[in-house]
This record gives C-alpha cells, structure tokens and sequence, in this order.
C-alpha cells in the first residue's frame, strides 16, 4: 500500500498478537495500517506532533482491543483516501456491531446497491485501516470465512477474539 504523500506523514511499528502491524498517520488521521505479511519498505517517518498523537492514540486503542477492554475504535481518527464508492462500503463497516458478521451483499444492500456484492467485496480488501474499520466482520454468504488481507487464520482470530460464536450459516467458528 502506497503512503500518502503528506509532510506531516508519520510511522510506526505496533506489536499485537497478530503480529507487527505498520501504521501510517498524518495530521488528520490514522490512513494506514498494514498486516506482517502485506507489509512494504517504508521510511521511518518522525512526521508532525499531529501525526505523532494520532499514532500513540492508535496504539493505545488496539492495546485495549487486543486485552478486550476495548469494542469499539471511536476517538482514533482516520484519514482514509479512497473513492466515493469505498468510502461509502468501509462507513457501512465502521456499523457493524464488535462480535457480529455481515455478508458482502448486507454491505451492498446496506449501501443501497445491491447489485454491487463483488465491487463490495473488492472495496473491503482495499480497506486501508483493517481492524480499526471492521473488514473482517463481513463474510461470504453462505457463511464462510473468504479472503482477508490479513490471511483466514487472522480473520477467524479476530472474530473469535470478539466473541462471534458462528459466522451467518450458524457454522461454529473454532479458535486456531
């Protein structure tokens, strides 16, 4: 993933037990947070004091999430760049409730396109902010895990971590 070609840009490495994640932020926002295995070769960036706050703020939220004092990342703010269309599927994401799953089609209909489960699902893999904003929550329709940045096995940690018993076919989601 690309960064923002921002002068208050800065980065940082955030150890969870999923591994190091890469987060980016500038002024604004939190714009990227990349899993161990999609990770590039960024520059360490010191970036502005804004930049600086948005990342300790992030920091300071997973921490919570990863212990379960946390369900919900309101208080980190983004900034995500994507196109109308994206935007609108990771906003439908960012409602999806901590511990429930949601097919692609639910987004597509929620967004009111219901014809657009694949563009749908295309917009969730290009999600910049993974965990932050929900991507893993949504699933495939006949209920199992699909594709994830992160890799199933992360996917199906971070829903069993939230407590999601059974994806939408009442299949049991098993820890790994």
């Amino acid at each position: 993933m690309k960064l923002p070609e921002d002068p208050s840009l800065a980065t940082t490495v955030i150890d969870t037990p999923i591994g190091e994640l890469r987060a980016a932020s500038t002024d604004r926002g939190l714009c990227v947070l990349l899993f161990p295995n999609k990770q590039a070769a960024w520059p360490e960036k010191q970036g502005s004091a804004g930049a600086q706050k948005h990342l300790a703020a992030t920091r300071t939220a997973l921490a919570e999430y990863f212990t379960g004092k946390r369900k919900e990342f309101s208080g980190v703010a983004l900034d995500m760049q994507g196109t109308d269309f994206q935007r609108s599927v990771w906003s439908a994401l960012l409602t999806i409730p901590f511990g429930e799953t949601r097919s692609y089609g639910d987004i597509a209909r929620q967004i009111g396109n219901p014809k657009a489960v694949r563009a749908v699902g295309l917009a969730n893999g290009q999600n910049p902010v993974p965990v932050i904003v929900p991507c893993h929550r949504v699933i495939g329709a006949n209920g199992k895990l699909t594709g994830f940045g992160g890799g199933i096995e992360t996917k199906q940690w971070l829903l069993v971590h939230e407590g999601a018993k059974k994806s939408l076919n009442g299949e049991m989601l098993l820890p790994l």
